[in-house]
């Protein structure tokens, strides 16, 4: 959706509204008309229009005007066409495609010297950069367009570069960075009366003063840019100003008022095409405010909404992992335990996906990039300046002692030369690979500082809360004489799946504060669960063997050391619960280049055909899959289980 919206407002080629009235009949006028150069741009406009509601139709259309633009020699209209046959192919998923279509169009712009076109397609190459997450490549793009229109193009032009460098940088999270270049792209849209664009200036200004925690000044700029949506019937800007107002509110625990604003944001007209993926995000919302003031019903009320959305568009499950958070907290408000159980796991289980990957962190600022090279070029021109000077005097001087003594001491000037030069190509060789060792430093201290803030709230806000839900449990254990034996058991349950969840996060935290993690390490992991697990069960006999041939130096990355543990636990737990066993085992040794990982059990099995595969081991060959593994089950009735894995 982001590509779509984006590419929409920001392309330069805009149609205009008379041609929205009938496009098919534009289409007919468009092919009747004598003028060729008319003709081609009628059917790009046309074209474009169509990639917005029937792709097909805009498919042809733009071939139709390429070819006549090739037909007729029209650069200009070819080129044009080029750069929408782009939108087309971003608008439909083909993103590789889309940059051939960008880039091409970018060449051939600047083969004819088409300012106009060429500052457009390095727009749309930042747009694909940035929808693919890459950053660095959006933003020099963005400041590349910026740099072309501050030589001959407009000011309503740099406002939109401007604002394009200021999300890429609300992206990275470099709020402060951010502001600065919504805040000059919103004087230039106040300058020119342009209310449209200051409504969506507004609203990225308000969301990084509440992300810099200035919510207060972030309440009053939402309001300021709702009036200014409501005003203009921009009901785009109206709603997502609303939702970040919302937002706001319950940054600052005005639950009642978040609530109200929430209802306004999702209560929309029946004509308006709703963004699916927000209002899932709202719907969470207000269950957890709705949690927050004890209406548990009301929040499993919109749950209900939002799971409708997940049936729908099932690609959003592992960004709304906190929807079944607050679903199981719901749950447990009202005495619904199994249930809210069922959701806390779908929770933990999400969230560990969320861990699994990859986050690029933080990049290089290229304002300093592009005016260091600025200064290293006027340096270097200074120098040969400098150089040459040096060389005509010497000349001059070498003449008086003759031909020969000019030769010998060119040659030996040659030499020292040369020999010096290579010197500083060997300098600068070893500078710049100390720049990228220390640009590679400062990428790990950024990423492990990441993920101990992470792990500490983490620590110190869920992991505080269940510790204090189980502190409660035991004060209503032993304040009170509970007679009730149903009660009794049920608080008993609470507490210990409690303190099975609390284990969860702790190995969850060990996992996410460590870039890599030795086998010892797993080993004593594991050593340490399975001693619970005897605990847990004392007539069932344990027994961890781990094969000589195996590496204890070996070294896993945080996110296969984790999912080896957790599959481990599933597999025993299955066991246990299960199997009705009197004997697990658990069993690595090295396989080649594989570590291979036995866990079996001598309990009644079962055929693995005809078994009904629950969450746990759907779970178990999610993570095996999400490492590279193989996971193979192994079972008979009566035989035992066995559970192999070979990562």
């Amino acid at each position: 959706m982001k590509s779509k919206i984006l590419l929409s407002l920001l392309l330069f080629n805009i149609i205009t509204t008379s041609f929205s009235q009938n496009l098919d009949s534009l289409l007919t006028v468009a092919r009747a008309t004598q003028d060729d150069s008319t003709k081609i741009r009628m059917l790009n406009k046309i074209g474009f229009s169509y990639v917005f509601n029937n792709t097909d139709k805009a498919l042809q259309v733009i071939k139709e005007g390429k070819q006549l633009a090739k037909d007729k020699d029209f650069n200009f209209g070819l080129v044009e066409l080029i750069n929408t046959h782009g939108i087309y192919m971003d608008i439909t998923g083909q993103s590789d495609s889309a940059n051939y279509y960008f880039s091409k169009a970018l060449k051939l712009s600047r083969t004819h010297d088409f300012k106009n076109i060429e500052v457009m397609c390095i727009n749309n190459l930042g747009m694909f950069h940035w929808n693919r997450s890459e950053f660095d490549k959006a933003l020099e793009y963005f400041f590349e367009a910026l740099k072309m229109n501050d030589i001959d193009g407009s000011e309503k032009g740099r406002a939109i570069y401007l604002n394009n460098i200021g999300l890429i940088y609300q992206e990275m999270n470099l709020n402060k960075k951010a502001l600065e270049y919504h805040n000059q792209a919103l004087k230039i849209r106040e300058k020119l009366n342009l209310e449209k664009g200051q409504a969506g200036s507004l609203n990225n200004i308000g969301i990084n003063l509440k992300n810099l925690g200035r919510i207060d000044e972030a309440i009053v700029t939402f309001k300021k840019g709702i009036a200014i949506a409501e005003r203009i019937n921009d009901l785009i800007d109206y709603y997502r100003l609303l939702d970040n107002l919302a937002n706001a509110y319950n940054e600052n625990s005005n639950f009642e008022l978040a609530i109200e604003t929430y209802l306004k944001a999702i209560d929309k007209p029946k004509d308006f095409k709703a963004d699916e993926k927000g209002l899932l995000f709202a719907y969470s919302n207000l269950m957890a405010l709705y949690n927050e003031i004890e209406q548990p019903k009301q929040a499993l009320y919109y749950a209900t909404k939002a799971y409708d959305i997940l049936e729908k568009y099932p690609e959003f499950e592992l960004s709304s992992d906190r929807l079944y958070l607050h679903a199981a907290e719901s749950h447990y408000m009202l005495g619904e335990f199994d249930r809210g159980r069922t959701l806390n796991r779908k929770f933990i289980t999400l969230r560990d996906s969320v861990f699994s990957k990859n986050n690029a962190l933080a990049i290089a600022d290229l304002e300093v990039k592009y005016n260091t090279e600025k200064k290293e070029k006027e340096i270097l021109v200074q120098r040969a300046e400098l150089a040459e000077q040096k060389l005509t005097i010497q000349q001059k001087n070498y003449q008086l002692y003759g031909l020969l003594g000019i030769a010998l001491i060119l040659g030996l000037l040659g030499y020292l030369f040369y020999n010096q030069q290579k010197l500083k190509n060997k300098q600068l060789q070893k500078e710049n690979e100390l720049k990228d060792a220390l640009i590679k430093i400062e990428t790990q201290n950024r990423l492990q500082e990441q993920r101990l803030r992470i792990s500490r709230d983490l620590h110190d806000n869920i992991g505080a809360q269940l510790t204090f839900i189980i502190s409660s449990i035991d004060n209503l254990k032993y304040g009170f004489e509970i007679k009730d034996e149903k009660l009794a058991a049920k608080l008993n349950k609470i507490s210990a799946f409690t303190s099975e969840t609390i284990y969860e996060l702790r190995d969850t935290i060990w996992a996410m504060n460590k870039n890599e993690i030795t086998f010892e390490d797993l080993e004593t992991r594991i050593s340490n669960y399975i001693d619970k697990a005897h605990i847990y069960d004392g007539n069932i006999k344990f027994s961890f063997n781990v094969d000589d041939g195996v590496d204890q130096q070996k070294t896993l990355t945080s996110i296969e050391g984790m999912n080896i543990h957790r599959i481990i636990q599933e597999a025993i737990h299955n066991s246990i619960k299960h199997a009705s066993a009197t004997e697990i085992k658990v069993r690595i040794s090295q396989l080649k280049d594989q570590l291979k990982v036995v866990i079996s059990d001598n309990g009644k099995g079962f055929h693995t055909s005809t078994v009904n595969k629950g969450s746990g081991l759907n779970n178990m060959n999610k993570r095996s899959k999400n490492i590279g593994g193989e996971l193979v089950l192994l079972s008979q009735e009566d035989e035992g289980t066995q559970v192999i894995l070979k990562v």
